[in-house]
């Protein structure tokens, strides 16, 4: 028994000991957090301010620097339609008296960019209308006439008298140097509720596959846009123009926190344009790419996908005439890099034809300088379209020789060769054999190239075609007889 109690008190005094060593060793643990919770708290305290800029700390000042220069453009469009109804076979047939006109309003923002009275806006804001109104931010109103309407960057120039008044208008950013965090207000009149402006961030530069536009290069925003804020503005910290917001994404119709804007740059190419030129003519490269993955960036000695591989030269355009090759990898452009073939279109297309850009190229493990002078693309325009006539089956089909120029201006594959379709008249024979859009490739087993070889083959007379035509990237031959 007297045993059992020494044991028993030995025991206690180790127990005892290990509960003073553990408080110990969370004493020490703690005592850091203790410190440092203490100085976060200080750091985060609040305080009374103690200036009048503290005070008046807000965007405040930056919209009424920014504000003025954002303006609503009212745009009407003349209808006219047609009472109809079904027959229980499904046709169509006209009731009551004929034809009606209503007109349709429809509502946009739009950015004044000279104190003139030149304003940028979105080409779906104004497309079809037939009058344009823009009311500014003090509620002045102009009539505008509209100076440019580009669809293939969704972007349209209107002017407004004002009478010698000068205009508050907003400067370009410099859009090469935005980056991912960046500040932005978007300033617009959504839903037509009046001028409101929203915060945000860049979230996202070069967006290259959201497919609204021919030329997709988009800076992405969390700042709330919605329906009406098309053809505002984005603007930096120092109220300068980043964008012109254009799209969002979403399911329902409202902000969902990813909104699109055209960078400023391309932007201002297009006012450039339209002003001293009064139509837009693109610049083109003369090559054609692919996106590099993740195996031919591993073959090609890179540490991750970048660049686009050059798949096509065009026969002396300007890649051509700098040296490029089949398989060269085009890294940057003018120190951009470049992930895809939109995002070279793009950079390119933001210079004047004659201009020099610098790309940087990969070839056999090397990197090398490339410099290219932009030029127009060569070849027929929808100017040259030719509407073809006589007994045969391409009647009443306007047509015209595919250029790389034609192709450009049409957003189609500067590469594609033959003669295209691009309209056909009413109740044309053309329609039975024919679509706008479609390439006329051989006519009896001759290839045709030119609007030459199409109207000797036609003139022939023999009653009887052998036609071959593409659709999409289809093929389709077949006989017509007439």
């Amino acid at each position: 028994m007297t045993y059992v109690l020494r044991m028993t008190k030995h025991v206690s005094k180790f127990l005892a000991l290990i509960v003073v060593l553990l408080l110990v060793l969370l004493i020490v643990l703690l005592s850091p957090w203790f410190v440092g919770n203490a100085s976060a708290q200080s750091f985060w305290t609040k305080k009374v301010p103690e200036t009048q800029a503290e005070v008046e700390l807000s965007y405040a000042p930056l919209v009424r620097q920014a504000s003025p220069a954002v303006v609503n453009v009212y745009t009407k469009k003349t209808v006219t339609t047609r009472n109809t109804m079904r027959d229980l076979f499904g046709r169509r047939f006209t009731t009551g008296p004929g034809a009606e006109q209503r007109v349709q309003n429809s509502l946009g923002s739009g950015v004044i960019v000279a104190s003139d009275g030149v304003i940028v806006t979105n080409n779906h804001v104004i497309e079809g209308a037939d009058e344009f109104l823009v009311v500014l931010s003090d509620r002045r109103e102009y009539p505008a006439e509209l100076i440019l309407a580009d669809e293939r960057t969704d972007l349209a120039v209107l002017r407004i008298d004002t009478g010698g008044d000068s205009l508050p208008a907003l400067e370009y950013a410099d859009t090469r140097t935005v980056e991912v965090g960046d500040l932005v207000l978007a300033i617009g009149n959504p839903f037509g509720v009046g001028q409101t402006v929203t915060s945000g961030i860049i979230s996202a530069t070069a967006r290259t596959d959201v497919g609204i536009s021919d030329f997709a290069f988009f800076l992405q925003t969390d700042a709330a846009v919605n329906p009406g804020n098309s053809g505002g503005a984005l603007v930096n910290a120092r109220g300068q123009l980043v964008g012109i917001n254009t799209a969002i994404f979403s399911r329902s119709g409202g902000s969902n926190g990813i909104g699109f804007a055209i960078p400023a740059e391309m932007v201002r190419r297009v006012v450039d344009a339209a002003v001293n030129e009064g139509m837009i003519v693109r610049p083109w490269l003369g090559l054609k790419g692919q996106s590099v993955t993740f195996d031919i960036a591993r073959a090609q000695g890179l540490t991750r996908p970048v660049g686009v591989i050059v798949s096509e030269v065009y026969d002396d355009g300007p890649a051509d005439r700098a040296g490029l090759r089949r398989g060269d990898l085009v890294l940057s452009i003018d120190d951009r890099e470049v992930f895809d073939q939109s995002g070279l279109k793009f950079l390119a297309a933001t210079q004047s034809p004659g201009e020099q850009v610098n790309l940087n190229i990969l070839r056999g493990g090397r990197e090398r300088a490339v410099t290219i002078q932009l030029a127009v693309p060569p070849g027929a325009t929808e100017a040259d379209l030719v509407l073809l006539e006589g007994r045969h089956p391409f009647t009443g089909a306007e047509v015209a020789e595919l250029s790389p120029r034609l192709a450009e201006e049409l957003g189609r594959d500067p590469f594609e060769t033959g003669i295209l379709v691009t309209r056909i008249q009413r109740r044309a024979y053309a329609w039975r054999v024919v679509r706008p859009g479609d390439l006329i490739l051989s006519v009896d087993g001759e290839t045709i190239s030119t609007l030459d070889d199409l109207e000797r083959v036609l003139n022939r007379k023999p009653g009887r075609w052998q036609i071959e035509i593409d659709r999409n990237g289809r093929r389709i031959s077949g006989t017509v007889t007439l």
